[in-house]
């Protein structure tokens, strides 16, 4: 099993910051990142090892919400060693210095409108260059009024959490009555104010055959994106049934033909990228996805369900295809306490924004470096023709087996096993083997 190789030494103190900040921007490392050919999966525009496409920031745990699947754990009240309005603001400064352009910086929680500085905080961001896109919890503090303030401060998106088409289904996961009408209502307010709205669905049992109702209502009420996340075994989330790897490759394929009906993507589930070079393939070569993927009962009934629902209808938009992202890969976690994370859904911190610059936490610590190497995967991933574009949820390997590295649990794809190996390597990048 690989260990979590020790942190940056920590240095304290405002110079010591400043002088570790310095040398960290002077490190540039030359990226060994593929560039995959064609548009089946879309490759990050920067060097990932330099720079993360998106940081997440937990500002808070407080949270007026009980959801049953809850990685944060949340509480009614927010955390005396919270960062403070000066070490966020330090925060959006550390995020600027990895240079233009600026990666995506989303504000999340717990509820981040339970911090009373989140438009200072926002307006201040926006004001070093960032993109600044903020996540809430479905509650009444989200009426049009305070959408209209936090869109004024600079935050150009918005995502909202939808985990079923029915108020009984959504408001029993979220585990408060009247949170569907909330989050419906603060959907159509932000897109009234021109905002850019994300729908987020957490996908699990309660609501397996619900989804392409909530398609429905993604298709109806407009989005950004719909991106469908699949559970990752942390927090509350651990005392949740966890899904097949036959049901997720059924849910993987009904999100890929969805994509032709609304942006889609998937969140904790990056073997949807495998999918989507699968399904290519396969459609160029005009031959039954079905039978060659083996898809089971639950994606035919997702799908005469969509059908039925008009999902299917001519296509009216171009798929939109999957961002190579992953753990450590283009992705950054920053907890309400300032440690720094590969994923919020894997608990393992490899410093402190209040002690190191996060560019030299995200560019040299040995868990971020190891992550992004595909050469450190176990099992079947690390055998895996698709390893450099997926490399299968590390959050989930970590949940439930305690080594970041292991085979992806939710992944029933062996190696080599893809029919049309040959057209399948001219979409791969350099260096893929099975």
């Amino acid at each position: 099993m690989h260990k979590q190789q020790p942190a940056l030494a920590r240095s304290r103190g405002p110079a010591a910051l400043t002088a570790a900040r310095a040398a960290a921007g002077s490190v540039r490392p030359r990226s060994t990142a593929p560039a995959l050919a064609g548009r089946a999966v879309r490759a990050q525009r920067q060097d990932v090892d330099d720079k993360p496409f998106i940081v997440i920031w937990e500002s808070t745990r407080a949270c007026p919400l009980a959801c049953r699947h809850c990685r944060a754990e949340a509480v009614p009240d927010r955390d005396p060693l919270e960062l403070d309005t000066a070490a966020a603001k330090d925060l959006l400064h550390q995020v600027a210095d990895f240079g233009r352009p600026a990666p995506l910086f989303v504000i999340t929680g717990g509820d981040p409108f339970q911090r009373p500085d989140l438009l200072e905080l926002i307006a201040y961001g926006t004001e070093l260059g960032l993109r600044v896109a903020v996540s809430p919890s479905g509650t009444p503090t989200l009426t049009p009024d305070s959408l209209r303030a936090v869109h004024e401060a600079g935050a150009s998106g918005l995502s909202l959490s939808l985990d079923g088409s029915t108020p009984a289904l959504h408001d029993g996961f979220r585990g408060v009555p009247g949170v569907f009408r909330w989050t419906l209502d603060a959907w159509d307010a932000a897109r009234e104010l021109g905002m850019k709205v994300q729908i987020n669905t957490t996908v699990a049992q309660h609501n397996l055959d619900d989804l392409p109702d909530i398609v429905r209502l993604v298709q109806e009420h407009g989005a950004m994106l719909w991106s469908a996340f699949f559970l990752v075994p942390t927090g509350r989330g651990r005392q949740l049934a966890g899904l097949s790897a036959r049901e997720v490759e059924d849910l993987l394929n009904f999100v890929y033909d969805v994509g032709l009906t609304v942006p889609a993507k998937t969140t904790e589930a990056h073997h949807f990228r495998r999918v989507a070079l699968q399904r290519r393939v396969l459609a160029e070569r005009g031959e039954d996805h079905v039978a060659v993927l083996g898809l089971g009962p639950l994606y035919r009934g997702l799908r005469d369900r969509a059908r039925s629902l008009g999902l299917h209808a001519p296509v009216r938009r171009a798929r939109r295809p999957p961002l190579d992202v992953n753990a450590g890969r283009g992705f950054v976690f920053v907890s309400h306490r300032g440690t720094v994370h590969p994923s919020g859904f894997l608990p393992m911190d490899a410093g402190n924004v209040r002690e190191q610059p996060l560019s030299g936490i995200y560019r040299s610590s040995q868990l971020f470096t190891g992550l992004r190497d595909p050469d450190q995967l176990d099992g079947r991933c690390g055998r895996c023709e698709f390893r450099r574009v997926c490399g299968g949820s590390r959050s989930r390997a970590f949940g439930l087996t305690g080594n970041p590295y292991s085979e992806e649990p939710w992944c029933d794809y062996r190696p080599g096993s893809f029919p049309h190996q040959e057209e399948l390597a001219a979409l791969l990048p350099a260096g893929s083997r099975v």
